[in-house]
């Protein structure tokens, strides 16, 4: 019955956020009844379809979203879509988040039937997001790293051969691969659209967030004030850059087994205890239902913590 009325509460709830989040101020729907307008036919055509339950989620996540960008939210999460080249607004990943916050918070609750498990699981749906969009950003990031040699090399052999250095940013754009073509492709865009060649390369480093570019941008920026050899000067570049990529491949090699260690520490006690309460249910019972018991928990998970932040400091050697 507990179970049953909570569903029944939280759809009524979830209900009502979606109509509050569907109302539209006057000037939203002018501007959509003359998008409509100009859009034509196929617009309208759209319109009276059917939704299916694809478009229904994406409307449900687009109101949200609405919603979410009326409380002038700050522009981090909309810079991390475009570090991790996610083609979704900051608001929209938000109320994804939020929907599947919502979503573990209730399977977690329904499994316990305790209220506050209901923020632990929304909790910890919300936390998965946020890791899965750091993942993300640091494969590209490193994916954006290993390319960049191969770009100043292009760029240095480009210039050689005549070209000026937008033609040769508009050649990687054409040759390379993404995410190093599409970064490319949008600083010649940004440029061609009126900007700075100075404030897109700013807005390509803001986007790709490498220390290595960042070099780049330098060199880059005070050369065309100053002057000199710009080829000569991004060979120097590419060579540094390609030793320290060798390097940091290096020291992962070698920090292999100490990360591998603190992976190993962090699992293996949560895996060992959901083993066992497998197993054996009572086995694990006095350490949670008495007092000691959940002390020495408590000083156990402390001393966990206190082992994989040394763990990582041991590992994460700055070059």
């Amino acid at each position: 019955m507990k179970a049953l009325l909570a569903i029944l509460i939280t759809v009524f709830c979830f209900a009502l956020l979606l109509g509050l989040l569907s109302i539209r101020s006057r000037e939203d729907r002018v501007m959509t009844e003359r998008l409509n307008y100009f859009a034509g036919g196929e617009q309208a055509q759209r319109q009276k379809q059917k939704l299916t339950p694809k478009a229904l989620l994406y409307n449900c996540i687009e109101g949200i979203a609405n919603g979410l960008g009326r409380l002038q939210q700050g522009k981090r999460i909309e810079l991390m879509m475009q570090q991790a080249d996610w083609p979704i607004r900051g608001t929209e990943f938000e109320a994804i988040l939020l929907l599947w916050g919502g979503l573990v918070g209730l399977v977690t609750f329904l499994v316990t039937l305790k209220g506050a498990m209901f923020f632990v699981g929304a909790f910890v749906g919300i936390l998965m997001g946020f890791a899965l969009l750091g993942l993300r950003i640091r494969r590209r990031r490193k994916k954006f790293t290993n390319q960049l040699g191969d770009m100043l090399t292009m760029v240095a052999n480009a210039l050689r051969a005549g070209f000026s250095f937008m033609q040769a940013f508009e050649l990687i754009s054409r040759e390379m691969d993404a995410p190093m073509g599409r970064e490319v492709q949008l600083v010649v865009n940004e440029v061609n659209l009126g900007n700075t060649l100075e404030s897109a390369l700013d807005n390509m480093q803001r986007r790709v967030a490498s220390p290595d570019f960042e070099l780049v941008v330098t060199a880059v920026l005070i050369q065309r004030q100053v002057g000199g050899d710009l080829a000569s000067i991004l060979d120097t570049i590419s060579e540094t850059i390609a030793e320290r990529v060798r390097m940091r491949r290096e020291v992962m090699t070698l920090t292999a087994q100490g990360r591998l260690s603190g992976i190993v520490l962090a699992i293996l006690p949560f895996a060992m205890a959901g083993i066992l309460t497998f197993i054996k249910p009572d086995y694990l019972k006095p350490l949670l239902e008495d007092e000691v018991g959940r002390i020495i928990i408590g000083i156990a998970i402390v001393s966990e913590l206190i082992g994989i932040f040394f763990i990582k400091k041991i590992t994460d050697i700055r070059y």
